[in-house]
């Protein structure tokens, strides 16, 4: 796939580096197997009201149709209409009023014919060629030179359709293939509701189209070949399905030799010539071969399940802050006669095995992989661009992000879709567990009464009209992802189950045929996850919240969401608000409201209400948007942390609404939709540590969380409270230990703190030391005064950091950050990469850590790690909260 994002409101530097991710993703998709290819470029495409001919005419060499318009493919119609600059960037300002909706329009306004010609000669000695597509919303038919290879017209947006093509290809070895794409059948009112008035729930489709709480509808619906489209050669046979299995017995480590483990695989194979095959099916693992004598029958599939085979000292995959993320090259072939390779496949395989059990304890279930049970520690992820331009390095950064977030897993919300492979490649790669819920909502499905739906709760709960086309759905896209390891949880909608005939066929037959190895839970809040004991809806709560909510709230024990706030830092907002919407919220104590600009509230601005305040009288957008990094990193540390506090005994995991955003929204994301991380992601890269130290607020207590699977000893805890001038005080230090995956108290620091900080509040540092001094873990708070406003920070003098940057090779560059001594604390540092010339970041890239703070006489480094392609000329900016200039730094690197 393509990277393709709009460049009306993306500054020079973004589209320097989105240009470098499209050339890598190029490189990508040129390494695959050679008997495949992706046809996603040189597409043409018409509106159907202008197309007079039918698809036996337009897919014949003779039709002209140089005139029509370059098409995006793969793409959504809107896609296409924004490249050819027939419509404005919709993720900017108010545009995507401008934009004509589909519910007005009628579905024939966004029916579009694509047509692509290209080059494939016929096929040889038995040759087979197939014309694969991955996705295409809704419907279609598609005609090759001349002939349409469909019977009956083709539908479902998360099927994948595969033609075998070869007796229709040209002699000339010129083709040229037309698809008409039509609309979802159901188009949905986008009138405001979540979902719009809920029917366009009906499809088996996305769901968000129509409008949520978190973006504003997409006006074609997402309508077009939206997914990959390849041509496929193979000899007589066809390798489709594989099936893998890991069995990891026991109770494991990560380091050290391992008992044996087992795979299992089967693969569906298919003969579609008028003659008996006879062959051998082989995979491939770490040097072994297992194989197995078949004959095919003419014009049939074949299930064929190959023998076990016992991997001697394997070496396992882990979840992200557990072990390594390892993973073996599995080739699986079909040999012809014992010389002729008719189709082989090579998958990623990562041997783990995922358990989940009931804890009596906590009251919700607890997810193991390998023997070791794992706190859950993640994130409500939508989908990638609400466009649908997907793209491998897209992926691959965002799901870097989680990682760099110490999250270990991404919940797939039920309004959205089964994610793409390359989505679970990363997720495979990173280490992240995934939690994939089927398509439905709670919101359009018919769990509340609303008054924005058309159709009462009855009707909707039996949503969607086609149940067949449910369940086919369902087994095919099983079958497509099922093989990665780091997929962990199916569930079957948000906040709501499928009607009861699905849902049974899910339970009772689809998921114990097709993928039996992981647990299926009925909803995303249900009582097989997590006791409700509290009432309500089973998740949140959502919004800013007292950090005494996060330690002291007992709330659900398998939390599936929780959270919301993410405005991101000024040189974000700039990206999709126009200069006259830079207006910050009001907000009116008396009133307990927020004035808030149209631009703002349009893109779904969530209140900051009186949080931001409490840093200060607001001195316009700059002021607000770096006050609320404060709040953000706050918000986020305080939940991972307070949650972990909790871990075992009130809480088996949580997962955060939300990490991420498709479009340009302002609330739940650490990072925005352009790939720039705000202080979210490093609240939580903090909160989120493995071996960590924190500070409960509410009580004063400083304690350790271990969530490793070794025991942590002799370490040396360093207590320090600072003031606003930078007197340090030593309050204590102390030599500690703790177990593996547990919460230990060490002792409280209330009283002395809160002595400190009366006045104009204080910092609190903690650090966590090994023998030699090095730093496990640190931390710095901080605190409030006697009124709970942070008066002290306005105050604070300018900081004494000196800062120098250097290249330890292409791709990756080390800050350093050194505060004098007896200086006062450099406070809240935000290091960005940037080109020297235009000043505007690079993204994206990737911080070890951000938002930094320098004590007195302290150093620290930090890696930026960035895609190196057509980067020449770039610099270092720190923007820090009292930084001496007054204004940012902009370091030059040093070679």
């Amino acid at each position: 796939m393509s990277l393709k994002l709009p460049c009306r409101s993306l500054k020079p530097s973004i589209v320097f580096t989105l240009a470098a991710i499209i050339a890598l993703t190029g490189l990508y998709n040129k390494a695959k197997a050679q008997n495949s290819y992706e046809l996603n470029s040189g597409w043409k495409c018409a509106p159907i009201a202008d197309v007079k001919e039918d698809g036996f005419k337009l897919s014949d060499a003779a039709y002209n149709n140089s005139t029509w318009m370059p098409a995006t493919v793969p793409g959504t119609v809107l896609t296409t209409l924004l490249n050819n600059k027939k419509v404005p960037d919709p993720f900017y300002g108010m545009n995507n009023e401008k934009i004509p909706d589909i519910y007005k329009t009628g579905a024939k306004y966004y029916t579009y014919w694509f047509v692509k010609e290209f080059k494939e000669a016929p096929a040889v000695n038995g040759g087979q060629v197939y014309l694969n597509f991955r996705g295409v919303n809704y419907s279609c038919d598609v005609f090759l030179n001349g002939h349409k290879l469909n019977k009956s017209v083709q539908r479902g947006m998360f099927l994948r359709f595969s033609y075998n093509i070869t007796s229709y290809l040209s002699k000339t070895g010129n083709n040229k293939l037309a698809v008409i794409v039509y609309p979802p059948d159901v188009l949905g009112n986008a009138n405001g509701g979540q979902g719009g008035d809920g029917t366009i729930a009906r499809n088996v489709g996305l769901q968000y189209t129509a409008g949520w709480d978190w973006i504003q509808p997409v006006r074609d619906r997402n309508t077009g070949i939206w997914d990959k489209v390849t041509i496929q050669k193979t000899g007589a046979v066809h390798i489709t399905d594989t099936h893998v299995i890991t069995l990891v017995p026991g109770k494991r480590l990560p380091e050290g030799p391992q008992k044996p483990a087992t795979i299992k695989m089967e693969t569906e194979v298919s003969n579609p010539t008028a003659a008996s095959v006879t062959g051998v099916v082989s995979y491939d693992i770490a040097g072994a071969t297992i194989s197995k004598n078949v004959t095919l029958k003419p014009n049939s599939t074949t299930t064929v399940q190959l023998a076990d085979y016992t991997l001697q000292n394997p070496k396992l995959w882990w979840p992200s802050g557990y072990g390594p993320q390892n993973l073996y090259d599995v080739k699986v072939k079909f040999v012809k006669g014992g010389k002729t390779v008719s189709d082989q496949k090579t998958l990623k395989v990562g041997v783990r095995e995922i358990q989940s059990s009931w804890n009596e304890h906590t009251g919700s279930r607890q997810i193991a992989v390998n023997g070791q049970k794992i706190f859950i520690k993640g994130g409500n992820w939508i989908l990638s661009d609400a466009m649908l331009r997907l793209s491998d390095m897209r992926y691959d950064a965002e799901v870097r992000f989680h990682r760099d977030m110490n999250l270990n897993l991404i919940r797939i919300w039920g309004g959205a879709m089964i994610e793409r492979p390359e989505f679970y490649d990363a997720c495979d790669k990173y280490g992240m567990l995934v939690f994939q819920d089927l398509w439905g909502s709670g919101d359009c499905n018919g769990r509340w009464v609303d008054p924005m739906k058309l159709d009462d709760q009855w009707t909707r709960r039996k949503y969607p009209d086609d149940h067949n086309l449910f369940l086919r759905s369902a087994e095919d896209q099983i079958k497509m992802v099922r093989n990665h390891a780091s997929l962990a949880i199916w569930c079957g909608g948000n906040e709501i189950t499928p009607p009861e005939d699905l849902l049974k066929a899910l339970k009772e037959d689809i998921f114990p045929r097709l993928d039996n190895t992981r647990w299926f839970v009925d909803y995303s809040n249900s009582e097989e996850m997590s006791n409700n004991v509290l009432g309500g809806n089973g998740d949140g709560p959502y919004g800013i919240q007292p950090q005494s909510v996060f330690w002291n709230f007992k709330t659900y024990p398998f939390n599936s969401e929780i959270g919301s706030v993410g405005v991101s830092d000024y040189e974000s907002l700039k990206r999709f608000i126009p200069a006259k919407n830079m207006i910050a919220p009001e907000y009116d104590e008396n009133t307990r409201k927020s004035k808030v600009d149209s631009v703002w509230d349009y893109h779904k601005y969530i209140g900051y209400d009186s949080s931001v305040a409490r840093y200060g009288k607001i001195k316009g957008a700059a002021d607000f948007a770096k006050k609320a990094q404060l709040v953000n990193y706050d918000q986020y540390r305080g939940l991972a942390e307070g949650f972990t506090s909790h871990m075992w005994d009130w809480y088996t995991g949580f997962i955060i609404w939300k990490t991420q955003n498709p479009w340009t929204a302002m609330r739940g994301q650490m990072y925005d939709y352009y790939l720039d991380p705000n202080a979210c992601l490093y609240g939580l890269h903090n909160g989120g540590e493995a071996l960590h130290v924190m500070y409960n607020p509410t009580n004063g207590m400083v304690s350790l969380a271990n969530n490793t699977f070794k025991p942590s000893r002799s370490m040396m805890l360093v207590i320090k409270a600072y003031d606003m001038a930078g007197k340090e005080k030593l309050i204590t230090q102390v030599f500690c230990d703790i177990v593996a995956t547990s919460t230990k108290n060490i002792m409280s620091v209330k009283t002395v703190l809160d002595e400190m900080a009366a006045k104009e509040g204080a910092f609190l540092s903690l650090q966590l030391l090994d023998t030699d001094k090095k730093v496990l873990s640190e931390n710095l708070y901080w605190v409030a005064d006697s009124k709970g406003e942070y008066s002290g920070l306005e105050k604070m003098k300018a900081d004494a950091l000196v800062s120098e940057a250097r290249y330890i090779k292409p791709g990756k560059i080390e800050v350093t950050l050194t505060n004098k001594p007896n200086s006062i604390i450099s406070f809240f540092n935000r290091v960005s990469l940037v080109d020297a010339a235009t000043k505007e970041r690079i993204l994206p890239a990737f911080y070890e850590n951000n938002y930094i703070s320098v004590l007195p006489g302290e150093q620290k480094k930090v890696i930026i790690d960035y895609p190196v392609t057509g980067h020449k000329n770039l610099a270092i900016d720190i923007d820090g909260w009292n930084t001496a200039t007054g204004t940012t730094q902009l370091l030059k690197i040093k070679n």
